[in-house]
Order: C-alpha cells, then structure tokens, then sequence
C-alpha cells in the first residue's frame, strides 16, 4: 500500500516503517535535549509574532494543486511561481494577496524546483534540464522553450531532483543536483556504472560549456546567494549529513557526501579528495584529518532550528523588512517556518550564526523571495513529509508592522568570545550571565547523527555597552569544529518589549587571529 511521497515519488509502507525504525533509533537523546529547548523557545515567543511580522495568505487559482516550489520576482515587480507538477504562473498583484490576479504562463514541464528572472527571461529547473522561458509576442504566455543548462545523469532513481538556478555576475548559471536514491535503470557508457555529477552543483557557462563546481551534497535543496553574489546550499539530513547545513559553494570545495567521490576522481574534476574517507569520526575531527573536507559555515541543529533546510534568498530590502538587512533567511519544511542567518569572514572563510524566525506557516516552506515592496513570499508544499502546517500547498507573503523586536541583529565572534549586537537598546536591570554549551557531530555515513561531545561553556564575564546595544561575552572554552549554543537572559528592551528568542548558535570553524 502506498502511504507516503517525496515531491511526486512513491514509498512502500515497509519503506517507510525502516525509515522511521532508523529515526527512532537515533535520536531520543538529542530529540529530549531539543524538546527541553524548545520549551524555553515557546515561552520567550509568547508574545504574538504578528505584532513584528503578520503573515498573509494568497489566494490561489481555484482547482490548481499549487505547490509553489520556485519563486522568481520580474523586473516590473511582477511575480512568477514554478510549480512542481510543471506549470509557472503570474502575479500581475503580487502585494495584494486577496486579488493577486494569478495567470498561467508556462506548462508541460517536468518536476519544477527553482525558478529565476534573468536578462529578459524566466529559467525554470526540471529535473533533466534549466529551461529558458519567453513571451516573444508579448501576449502574456511563453512560446520560446530553450534548454540553457543540461547534461547531468539522470537515471530514474526517485531522489535524482535538480535545483535553481541562480546566476553569478558574469551571467552563469548554477545547477545543485540530487544524489542518486533508489531503483534506477542501466545507461550507456559511464552512465551505466554511476550517472554524472549526482550530489554536485554544475556550472553552465555563458559560452555553453557544463562545468563541475564543487561536491559533496546529499539533497541540495535550497540554492541562493548573498548581498556579495556568493553561492549558498543548504541540504537535507541523512548519510553523511547529521543535521541540516548551510554550505558556501565555491569551486573544488568537498561537503561530506560519499556519492559525490567517484566523480570527484574523473580528470575534468575540480575536487581533490581521497578515494575513500573515514567513516564514524567527528566533524571536527574530520575538519583535521579529511582529505578537501571544506566544513558547512554553519551548522542548524536538529529540531532546535527545524528538521529539514530548503530554499535561500537575502534581504537586500534597504531596511523595508525590518533590522535584518543582507542576511540570508532559510526555509525550514518540517517545522513549517522561515530561519535567519547572520553570516561573518574568519580567517577568510564564511561562519556564523543562525537564529529563530517565523514559525506557524499553513505548511512546509519550500521556496523564498522578497517582492520590490519588501515583502517575503514562501512557497509551500507539503508533498513528501509531513510537515507541522497541515495544508497540502499554498503560498504566502511575510510583512513587516513596521514594529522592531527585541532581537539579536548580529552575533560575531572575538578573541575572547562573541558580541552579541540587539535591535533596541537593552535594559541593563534585565541582564544576567547568558549559559550555553558547545557540541560537533558525527562525520559518518548513518543516517543523521546526535549531538557530540557536548561540554558547557565557562562564561566568565557579560558586559554590556553604555548604549544597551552591544553584549561581549566572554568565554573561555571555544572549540573549532563545534557549535556554540546560547540561551540568553529573559532580557528587556529600554521601553520594556521583551526579547523575541532567547536562543542563538554560532559555529566556529576558525578562531578570531591574535
């Protein structure tokens, strides 16, 4: 009997019960830890989130299974959905939700996860293929289907999906490509033995030449990028990946995943790895010891800050979102919500911290953009798993009051610790000594993987600036390769709004230089 789907494909019940027996089996301990979190969570998020951000509900053509699974917002502030069953549809209205005036656009495609706007044209990516969508007549419907970006295997295993696309500033296109799960048939040539470039984000050059980029990925979900143009994936949890990632994509970096490595030793690669890694060691340990291992800049722990990553997008908004301007927000779909990510340069590379943010969304959030109004549209769908939110698909647009929270704006690490900036002045009568711990996790091909080697940390002083806008903690216990965890004092702002989340984890892949 059929009981579950993964974004259109089939799982047997049995299938489906060793899933969950292998879910079971790991993750009481860290399950309980992250319950007792959350418990403190909700406390701290009392206070209705609609006063800072209400969340609006489109309504959607009548009849249309509407799993928006790409969002790409026109030049003319227009905005266009790709849908999963193949269909891209227009919002001549984006910013008015009740009459949004949706019209069909294209049709006939196959599995569309991730839609962009570039040069005059859409790009849609189908599981085989980026295609090019036109409206050379201008009547309002594509007539112009052109392939832009293909070559990847694609062998009929049922995990073998394709994200995106984004583009660079020199006008490339990025492909994130699933790693192959379940029954495939047999191809051609190498195809036959391991179909090309699974687990890999390909790059498609402006003179039409499909190039290998980096490595690694299990589920690369969600493909976006920052205010500087720089490529970031977040991935799914399973082998190889204990808890979902945020990864920055740059040419020869290495993530983990084992299904990568037999491509990685064909010659046009530019990953440089071993043909076998260890299996069953730490993160941290692996940061050491494994051959172009490049680290995820930051981890986001397990049920604490969602259960499974999806789609990317930056606020370059110009402060209409609010007080996060040029941070990356994070799709979660189990969880039903949307996470923060404050990112920062150690050491050259990026680390940072990431944040609690929206939470409550009619169901899983797949895909993210920001309309010219400043706005935040999520596409849903919760096809696959379930998610928290209980409605099959929708689509809806996150709006600032207008009203600042009491939030931590930006966590950053120091030689001593780390600086914890807020939105509003903090009351200095509401400050105690922050607690926390630091963990790493396992570098192994089981499924997910808890916590690990988990110590408090030694807080030894909180000072807080004549203004109330900046904390530095010190802390004497930091360690690369772990994430540091933070629960934060019941703090008050100066005009007593309390603080919206007490929790924050940054992860330290390097040490702030002396």
């Amino acid at each position: 009997m059929v009981v579950a789907k993964r974004f259109g494909v089939l799982q047997s019940s049995g299938a489906l019960r060793r899933h969950v027996d292998v879910q079971k089996r790991r993750r009481t301990g860290a399950v309980q830890s992250a319950l007792a979190l959350l418990l403190i969570a909700i406390s701290a998020h009392a206070q209705d989130q609609s006063t800072y951000y209400r969340t609006e509900t489109y309504e959607l053509p009548k009849g249309v299974n509407f799993e928006a699974s790409g969002i790409a917002v026109l030049p003319d502030g227009k905005l266009a959905v790709g849908l999963r069953k193949g269909e891209v549809w227009i919002a001549q209205n984006p910013s008015d939700t009740t009459r949004p005036d949706f019209k069909l656009f294209a049709s006939g495609l196959h599995e569309i996860l991730g839609l962009a706007s570039h040069d005059g044209a859409l790009y849609a990516t189908q599981r085989s293929e980026v295609t090019k969508l036109r409206d050379t007549d201008a009547d309002g419907k594509a007539d112009e289907y052109l392939s832009a970006s293909t070559g990847w295997g694609v062998s009929g295993a049922y995990h073998e999906y394709a994200y995106g696309p984004v583009f660079d500033k020199e006008g490339n296109l990025y492909t994130s490509l699933n790693s192959s799960m379940g029954k495939a048939w047999k191809g051609a040539g190498d195809e036959e033995k391991h179909p090309l470039w699974r687990g890999w984000v390909v790059r498609m050059t402006k003179d039409g030449k499909l190039e290998p980029w980096c490595a690694g990925f299990r589920s690369p979900c969600g493909i976006g990028q920052n205010a500087e143009g720089d490529i970031f994936i977040t991935d799914q949890q399973g082998n190889w990946m204990p808890t979902t990632p945020l990864m920055h994509a740059r040419k020869g970096a290495y993530f983990s995943h084992a299904e990568s490595i037999p491509d990685a030793m064909r010659p046009e690669s530019p990953v440089k790895i071993a043909a076998k890694q260890p299996d069953g060691i730490t993160v941290a340990e692996a940061m050491k010891t494994v051959q172009g291992y490049t680290p995820p800049a930051v981890w986001l722990p397990y049920v604490k800050m969602g259960q499974s990553g999806t789609g990317i997008t930056c606020d370059l908004s110009s402060g209409r979102f609010g007080p996060f301007e040029k941070q990356l927000f994070l799709g979660e779909f189990v969880l039903s919500g949307v996470n923060r990510v404050f990112l920062e340069k150690v050491g050259g590379e990026y680390q940072g911290a990431c944040f609690p943010f929206i939470d409550g969304l009619q169901c899983a959030a797949l895909a993210l953009n920001f309309l010219h109004d400043g706005s935040l549209v999520v596409g849903q769908s919760n096809r696959g798993w379930n998610s928290k939110g209980n409605r099959p698909f929708g689509l809806q647009r996150i709006v600032w009051t207008q009203k600042t929270p009491l939030e931590v704006q930006k966590m950053e690490l120091t030689q001593s610790g780390f600086r914890f900036t807020f939105t509003l002045p903090v009351d200095p009568a509401s400050l105690t000594t922050p607690t926390g711990q630091s963990y790493t996790y396992p570098f192994h091909s089981k499924y997910g993987g808890d916590e690990l080697d988990t110590q408090p940390l030694t807080i030894t002083a909180a000072k807080l600036s004549p203004d109330g806008l900046v904390l530095d903690v010190t802390c004497t216990t930091l360690r690369t390769g772990y994430v540091h965890e933070f629960q934060l004092p019941q703090l008050k702002s100066k005009d007593g709004t309390p603080l919206w989340h007490r929790m924050a984890f940054y992860t330290v892949n390097k040490l702030k230089a002396e």
